[in-house]
């Protein structure tokens, strides 16, 4: 059977920096684009397209979605463009339930230029995945949460088996999979929850027990979240990957993007069964949207993810060498320090730094 070497991504730039980011991480993937063939169309989406149209997801849009290969999202959403309930627009949370975008993945790695607020780390020491649920949890509330009479709210935090397993069993073979800077440390999984207090987190960890069992050869851990907080600080360089409830992961994944550099440096993936998006993981910014001063690295690492899981997906080991050649032109950037963003301490501007990864491509 012939390997597919043309693939659709649908490009959904969104708000703010959102299009700022997703400009430079497009241009990367076309420096990337030899024995394979990207069909990038755009699609509009956001707070500003609901101000717009009355919709933040427009029908056309969605069914670009789930016809695509692959989705790329720079960013959604602007505090002063809200619903009728006071709740801002997320466009991208309501991608992930109707795609089924289960598992969010939240790589955290530091790399030699970036700035970390932590002392005691090397370049590469921190390498590790935030893996969170993202169809159940505590968002499952998100459309049905209850406020009675102005007195009482109640959010409900809801887990399934299957919910949990299929997240568990992601983490497992996510572990035995990736690629680590480290290729010898061993493969680790750790269950973060609170199963001390709470039932619901307590069957998470049963389950996440029944599914380790099929992996004898990867080390299962068990962490309850506050600790995991403190831990994520104190030694990241023992982590690998964590699992845990979506609202966890949520925050978890913010603090372990600061431990390498801010959210500009973080990438993510929000990965279901059939369909996938790829986002830089922080907002849109909007009071520096424009002014060319963002961090595109996020947005260009959530690039090389994409390729990377086409290339899994497809069995096309092309795309795989291409987002390798993508994080070894990042790396190569931010080591020299000559063409650094505003964030990690340099002047580039946000073209400037896609400019330079192209030509270190």
């Amino acid at each position: 059977m012939a390997i597919q070497t043309t693939f659709a991504v649908a490009v959904l730039p969104g708000d703010g920096i959102g299009i700022d980011v997703t400009f430079e991480a497009v241009k990367v993937l076309r420096a990337v684009e030899r024995s394979f063939s990207l069909k990038l169309t755009t699609h509009e989406c956001g707070a500003v397209c609901y101000q717009r149209t009355g919709s933040d997801l427009p029908e056309e849009t969605l069914a670009a979605c789930r016809g695509a290969d692959a989705v790329l999202l720079g960013a959604m959403g602007h505090p002063d463009i809200r619903k009728p309930d006071g709740t801002e627009l997320a466009p991208q949370v309501t991608l992930r339930i109707l795609l089924d975008l289960y598992a969010g993945v939240r790589p955290c790695k530091l790399y030699a230029g970036a700035r970390s607020p932590l002392g005691n780390v090397q370049p590469d020491d921190i390498d590790l995945v935030i893996l969170r649920e993202q169809t159940e949890g505590l968002f499952a509330s998100q459309t049905g949460g209850i406020v009675l009479h102005d007195q009482v709210a109640t959010d409900t935090l809801v887990m399934t088996r299957s919910g949990v397993r299929r997240i568990c069993e992601f983490a497992f073979r996510l572990a035995q999979e990736r690629r680590r800077v480290d290729a010898g440390a061993a493969r680790k999984v750790t269950c973060v929850d609170k199963a001390n207090i709470f039932k619901s987190y307590a069957f998470f960890r049963k389950v996440f027990d029944e599914v380790a069992a099929a992996y004898p050869h990867i080390q299962a851990d068990h962490a309850y979240i506050d600790a995991q907080a403190l831990f994520l600080v104190q030694r990241p360089q023992r982590l690998d990957v964590l699992v845990t409830e979506n609202m966890f992961g949520d925050i978890l994944s913010d603090l372990a993007a600061g431990l390498i550099g801010g959210m500009g440096m973080a990438p993510s993936a929000d990965i279901g069964d059939r369909h996938a998006v790829f986002q830089p993981a922080h907002g849109t910014a909007p009071d520096i949207a424009g002014k060319g001063i963002a961090n595109p690295i996020a947005a260009i690492l959530s690039a090389a993810l994409l390729l990377d899981w086409l290339g899994r997906r497809h069995q096309n080991p092309a795309l795989g060498a291409a987002a390798e050649r993508i994080d070894v032109a990042v790396t190569r950037v931010l080591a020299e320090g000559k063409t650094l963003p505003l964030d990690q301490g340099g002047s580039a501007t946000t073209s400037q730094l896609g400019d330079a990864i192209v030509r270190a491509i």
